[in-house]
């Protein structure tokens, strides 16, 4: 299994930004696919964004469309999530995830490897 880090979770004002990073190591970073996905307190992990090795293909979820950017760099085994516009809604701890195939809208299931998570906070 490949190995997740994520790091650049913090509290930040509604409308302001952060960037979050997920740096992985064990395996070859490009041959997994990448996603990012959220919980919040008492609400089920839901979907975010995911890409796929090259960054050819990138999917969002609707409520994050506009507002995030997933984006990645293999030769650091990196993959990032910028995002902007932050609203209280957006606030929850961010997993990133890596699978061996590309799925356009995946679920939790979909995963074999997870950080441990990054908490996000937004003050309204």
């Amino acid at each position: 299994q490949v190995q997740l880090v994520e790091s650049g979770g913090g509290l930040v004002q509604a409308g302001g930004s952060l960037r979050l990073s997920c740096t992985a190591s064990g395996r070859t970073f490009s041959d997994y696919a990448m996603s990012w996905f959220r919980q919040a307190p008492g609400k089920e992990r839901e979907f975010v964004a995911t890409i796929n090795w090259n960054g050819g293909r990138i999917y969002y979820a609707d409520s994050v469309k506009g507002r995030f950017t997933i984006s990645r760099d293999n030769a650091k085994n990196t993959v990032y999530l910028q995002m902007n516009s932050l609203k209280p809604g957006d606030a929850a701890v961010y997993y990133c995830a890596a699978s061996r195939f590309f799925i356009a809208t995946p679920t939790p299931a979909d995963f074999e490897s997870w950080g441990q998570g990054t908490q996000v906070t937004v003050s309204s």
